[in-house]
């Protein structure tokens, strides 16, 4: 069975070692008693290993051997047994011939110590192995060569031993790179920056608890909290605890894991200095922390003017240079054009573009995820997927009143913060090429390219919309404001597939029902037969591919169809695949979605530079009026149906609003 291995130039130099790399032996020449307990500091050595296969896994070679092809963890399992079965004969040998020597004492002393402090460094064994001992280890290795191997195998490769002992942690050594510890795990960090606030109460916390009771969490990992206020972990705790559920759909050993959830939970005061407070976030996180990799996860949970602040003296003062570092940051992604691109250079500056996690938690729904499954996962809608059988795109999307009010008119408004992120990358999605592979930066490249190919939006292209206010909803302090709160536009993608297809958008709030949905709309049938017999509402018979999350997530497509009887009437009813029927699971929260993606590092939901960029790109237009107060918005009831000017909108490109 043949090892094949890559190793450093120090570790080549090691004598001990070099004899370890010649040595050859058969299955049946080598046995290693169970009995044999072997120190950590054995599977320490810094090997670099290379495979191109997972752990355990054989395949026959040329001359009919057996080659192994395996992760570091699993050759490590087999060098640990292999080093110590060297030794354990080593040692006999110099009792039995030589006695024990000073040096063997000083030998046996340092293993003592290694053994006994798992904090301490690895055992050097190229300064510390005598030449006597090296003499002793040739001649055991020659001894083996002898004995297992026929004369025609001068090079035969190393073999695993018969018994598998197993394998403790071993302590970190001081090598520049990552080496592979036998059975311990990259501990995980993750950090909440703003702990105390709405959002992280109400939503980051409760996702991070269904990640850890459904098992998607690591069992070392550890959970900060870090805002300014004066609290202590039991404070941030009792904070959180009211708001965690567990899964109903099992709900097995809930409050046990919801204890250990809350113990692994930790709380620093940050203070005003961010720079200090990092510095102490940092310390306390390496308490928690293995001696193999550590992986960081920083969530932003902080007012936009405070972000750049916050971000820089994370990247100077708290990042682990054991492993990742990964950095979330909430919407929006700057006020305009000009303070995004600031706010990107910035970030720029002090991280990666690969650690910057741009999250809008509209697009962790499943409907997003799904439309690219939809799309290349399905023959029967692939083919169709362009301007030669699509007549039209809608985005429709209206929420609830709810606690967002105050964010609509603080100046920001729905286009920064529903359009600019969540609608363009719908469109994205649903309009890009079909990448090379499913990783993110592939479908980030389709997705960019996309919304390069954007027209920009025309004021003559757009309703605005501010729902009029009453005394008892306490919105009619904010009518001084021309903040909109209603968008509808209608977007056009100079590209070869999509050349002349109107994307509608629909996006509001306070309006009389809510939901979230896309409506596909083919072309009508060419020379339909059976047009005098579908009224005189043509567009009643078009068909539709519906994908709706809200109020009911379903997929649904509209055909035409007789309707039973001996008459020749013709219906247009809905195919529908209705998930709360077809899947008895509890759908996860968009936030548990999109952390798990981050952990896995999974970008491909989350916003790169240049998609945002290219989003400001085409709603600059309209912003830029808007500023100047070229346009104003047009008010509506709230809980009605949006601004009266959304109708001629559909009316003036064609297309009616399919809800109608």
């Amino acid at each position: 069975m043949r090892v094949h291995s890559h190793r450093t130039s120090k570790e080549c130099r090691a004598p001990a070692r070099k004899q370890i790399k010649r040595m050859s032996m058969s299955f049946s020449a080598v046995s290693v008693p169970s009995s044999v307990s072997r120190p950590s500091y054995l599977c320490s050595s810094a090997y670099q290993f290379s495979f191109g296969a997972p752990a355990n896994y054989f395949r026959s070679g040329s001359g009919g051997r057996v080659v192994l092809h395996g992760g570091p963890l699993h050759l490590c399992r087999k060098f640990c047994g292999l080093k110590q079965w060297i030794l354990e004969n080593l040692h006999r040998q110099h009792q039995r011939k030589l006695g024990p020597t000073n040096e063997y004492k000083s030998i046996k002393n340092q293993f003592k110590d290694h053994s006994t402090d798992q904090s301490g460094s690895t055992l050097s064994h190229e300064d510390d192995v005598s030449a006597d001992s090296n003499d002793q280890t040739s001649k055991i290795t020659s001894e083996l060569e002898e004995s297992s191997l026929p004369s025609s195998q001068p090079h035969a490769s190393v073999t695993e031993p018969t018994t598998s002992v197993e394998s403790p942690s071993m302590p970190q050594t001081h090598s520049s790179k990552f080496l592979v510890e036998c059975g311990e795990e990259p501990s995980l960090c993750i950090a909440v920056i703003g702990a105390t606030g709405e959002l992280a109460r109400r939503k980051i916390f409760p996702a991070l608890f269904a990640l850890y009771y459904s098992g998607f969490l690591p069992e070392n990992v550890s959970i900060f909290g870090y805002s300014r206020k004066n609290m202590t972990d039991e404070d941030l705790r009792s904070m959180i605890a009211s708001t965690l559920t567990c899964r109903v759909d099992h709900q097995e050993n809930c409050g046990d894991k919801m204890d250990v959830f809350l113990s692994r939970t930790h709380y620093i005061n940050g203070g005003y200095d961010n720079r200090e407070g990092m510095s102490k976030l940092n310390v306390l996180m390496k308490q928690f922390e293995g001696k193999s990799e550590a992986n960081r996860i920083f969530y932003l949970s902080v007012p936009q003017e405070a972000l750049i602040n916050v971000a820089c003296s994370l990247a100077d003062n708290a990042q682990t240079l054991k492993g990742w570092n990964r950095v979330i940051i909430e919407k929006p992604f700057g006020f305009d054009v000009l303070s995004s691109h600031r706010l990107t250079q910035s970030l720029r500056s002090k991280f990666e573009e690969k650690q910057i996690y741009r999250i809008d938690h509209l697009l962790g729904r499943n409907l997003i995820e799904n439309l690219t499954v939809l799309r290349f996962a399905n023959l029967v809608f692939e083919p169709l997927w362009s301007r030669t059988y699509i007549r039209n795109v809608q985005v429709i999307l209206s929420e609830d009143l709810g606690v967002q009010a105050g964010r609509y008119f603080d100046g920001y408004g729905i286009i920064r913060d529903i359009v600019h992120s969540h609608i363009l990358q719908t469109i994205a999605l649903l309009a890009m090429e079909t990448p090379i592979s499913l990783d993110g930066e592939d479908i980030r490249n389709e997705k960019a390219k996309l919304l390069r190919s954007v027209r920009k939006l025309e004021p003559s292209d757009v309703i605005l919309g501010q729902y009029k206010g009453s005394t008892r909803d306490k919105v009619d302090l904010f009518m001084n404001s021309l903040t909109p709160t209603y968008f509808a536009a209608a977007l056009y993608i100079d590209n070869a597939r999509w050349d002349g297809v109107p994307f509608l958008i629909k996006a509001g709030m306070g309006l009389i029902q809510h939901r979230v949905e896309i409506r596909i709309q083919f072309h009508r049938v060419p020379g339909n037969l059976y047009r005098e017999r579908m009224g005189h509402n043509i567009d009643l018979a078009t068909n539709e591919l519906i994908l709706r999350d809200t109020p009911d997530e379903a997929i649904l497509v509209r055909v035409n169809n007789k309707i039973p009887g001996l008459g020749f009437k013709l219906d247009s009813p809905e195919l529908n695949l209705l998930y709360k029927d077809k899947y008895n699971v509890e759908v996860p929260d968009s936030y548990e979605h999109l952390l798990l993606d981050v952990i896995n590092g999974d970008n491909h939901l989350f916003l790169r530079s240049d998609e945002l960029a290219a989003a400001w790109n085409i709603l600059t237009p309209i912003l830029n009026e808007i500023d100047k107060k070229n346009i104003a918005p047009e008010l509506y009831e709230l809980g009605g149906r949006g601004p009266v000017g959304a109708y001629y909108l559909w009316a003036k490109h064609g297309v009616r609003w399919a809800e109608d």
